[in-house]
Order: C-alpha cells, then structure tokens, then sequence
C-alpha cells in the first residue's frame, strides 16, 4: 500500500529532527571532545569539573552564551553584521541534510530510507552549502568595520577559491567510478571492501587536506588568525552571535567527515555483514552505527590535527592549493578515466 501524503510529511519531518539533532549534539560534544584532547597532547586535565569528567561542561558554555550581554559595537553595519552569523550557520546545518546514514530501516510494514533528501545532485547540494558559508564569514569580516576583521574575511574569501577547486576535483573520480552524483548510489558501488579510499588515494588525500583549508581549522584557521588578526572575522562578536560562528565550525567539521566516509570510505557499508543471519532492524542498527563509528574517527582525525600540526603562513597555504593540490586532484581525474577505459575500476 503507498503511503499517504501525511504519513511521508510526518516521516521527512521526523528524520529532518534526528539528523539536525545529532548533528547539533555533536556540535555541543565536540567542544568537550576538542578541549578533552588538547589537554591530553598537551598533558593537562581539561575540562573535568561540571558533571562527571566535565561532560556538562559543554551545557554550562550554552547557558553562559545565552546569558551574556549581546554587545553591538556603534561602529559596524547592523544588517549585514545580524545576518552574518544565520547566514554561516544555517547551511552548515544543511549540508548534512542529503548525506545517507544508512541504507533503509524496515518500520510499520515499510522500508524507510535513512537519508533526508535523496537529491539526484546530492553532492553538488554539499559544495554549494559550504560556499555560502563564506559570505556569512566575508560579510562578519566587513560589516564589522574593522581592519583585522575585514582582513579575515577576505583571507576566507581566497582560501575558498583555491580550495573548493581542488576540493571539487578530488571527487571528480569517485563519481566517474560510481557514475552517478547521488551519494547513495556512490555508497553501493563502495560495496565490500571496493572503497575508493583503497583505488583513489590521491584523491583523498586532497579531499582530507581541502577540507581542513574549508572548513577553517588549523592549520589553515588563516580566517581567525590570533597571533595576527586578533580573532579574525568574528573579533566584533560576542554573546550568541559569536557562538553561532562557532557551532557552523563545529556543523561544517561533522559535513566535512561524513562526506569522506560516504566518498571514499564506503558510507554505512559493513564488509562481510550477512542479512541471512540478522534480522533487517539489526543490519540497520549496525549500518547506522559503522557509519557513526567512522565519521567519530575523522571527527577525531580534525582535532589531533589542530592541537599537533602549526599554522601555515598564507602564502604557504596558497601555494598548497594551486600548485600541489590542483595538480594532483586533475592527476587523479586522468588516472580514474584511464582506469574506466581499462576496467580496472
């Protein structure tokens, strides 16, 4: 029997609430991971007062952001200056929209599938997402009206360029492998252990590295630079508005480490899982689980990355994109065409 409209309104609002609130609940636990991390490299304790091992640490920082006077500096441009952080965070929240955490779940006598949108141009979807978040940021940088903080806006602005190209190469052979720009369908071709991770490594390797430049984290955090820049694009910030900025960081980071698990790491793909010997609702489970279970290792691989590795210059980080990055993102494309025509791939 098909479904009825209200039943497929109900099922889309429901799975639109699960994915917002995973991701915004790793956006909250992140920032304990992050702090819990960089005092272990650091040999430190970290956060370990408010709850047990400071897992409420991160509830306590909402409510003091919540609470703290929201500050307007008299010398910035109000529109622009309010809208920049919406603009920045809401399509951080987006991109995770079209990314499948799982093949289909057997529920009321139906298969539901385990993505919220399942969009034939589901990557292109992702590329354009993260390219509106750097108006948000070049907007903060000149609506505030300040030298340091326009400086970080535009820095935003140029590693976007140099980075989305390479980024958008990288990705060029996974979907000529899998023929088809729905992200599902690059997860099925990825089945057993024919992950792309193992037949692309060159383009992964430049993914991994152009996402670390997009999403502004050491370190190529160039946009916010401390030593030089104060804070960078937010400096004029505070209260809520500043962490919003904040959150689409942390949004963008758990996109940024899906998509390598859902491209290259064969998405909620378990090798050797059997359906004979499990009920359907248990390879569900397991599926959604593996899929978490990577996206936590690069979530991880990000913030063991910042807190060991120091910032690059921006002219080294520009160098990097256009002359190593480029090159070998359109190596990588020539050599996937090779292998089609061959059909080694």
């Amino acid at each position: 029997m098909e479904p009825s409209v209200l039943s497929l309104i109900i099922e889309s609002l429901v799975k639109v609430v699960f994915v917002i609130g995973l991701v915004m609940g790793g956006v909250t636990y992140m920032t304990w991971v992050e702090r819990r991390v960089a005092a272990i490299i650091q040999d430190r304790l970290g956060p370990n007062r408010v709850g047990i091992a400071g897992l409420l640490q991160p509830i306590a920082d909402g409510l003091k952001f919540l609470f703290k006077e929201d500050v307007i500096p008299p010398h910035v441009y109000k529109p622009f200056y309010i809208l920049a952080p919406t603009l920045i965070f809401i399509p951080s929240l987006l991109g995770s929209t079209v990314i499948p955490f799982g093949d289909s779940i057997h529920l009321f006598g139906r298969d539901i599938p385990l993505r919220v949108a399942d969009l034939n141009v589901g990557i292109l979807f992702i590329f354009a997402m993260s390219a509106m978040g750097v108006y948000g940021i070049a907007l903060a940088g000149w609506a505030s009206n300040n030298k340091f903080s326009l400086m970080g806006g535009l820095r935003s602005s140029a590693q976007l360029i140099s980075y989305e190209l390479a980024m958008g190469l990288s990705v060029v052979g996974v979907l000529m492998a899998a023929g088809s720009l729905r992200l599902n369908e690059v997860v099925e071709y990825q089945s057993g252990f024919h992950w792309n991770a193992f037949t692309q490594p060159i383009g992964l390797l430049c993914f991994v590295v152009a996402a670390f430049a997009e999403t502004n984290r050491a370190p190529f955090d160039l946009p916010e630079c401390e030593s030089e820049l104060v804070a960078g694009y937010h400096t004029e910030y505070s209260s809520m508005k500043f962490a919003m900025f904040m959150m689409a960081e942390y949004a963008n980071m758990i996109t940024a480490a899906a998509l390598m698990v859902t491209l290259f790491f064969g998405g909620w793909q378990v090798p050797g899982l059997s359906k004979a010997s499990l009920s359907p609702l248990a390879v569900s489970l397991i599926q959604v689980g593996a899929f978490l279970f990577k996206t936590a290792f690069f979530l991880f691989l990000f913030v063991w990355v910042r807190w060991t590795l120091p910032r690059f210059r921006f002219d080294q980080l520009m160098d990097l994109g256009w002359k190593a990055l480029f090159p070998l993102a359109l190596l990588q494309v020539f050599a996937t065409g090779l292998g089609i025509l061959k059909g080694w791939l």
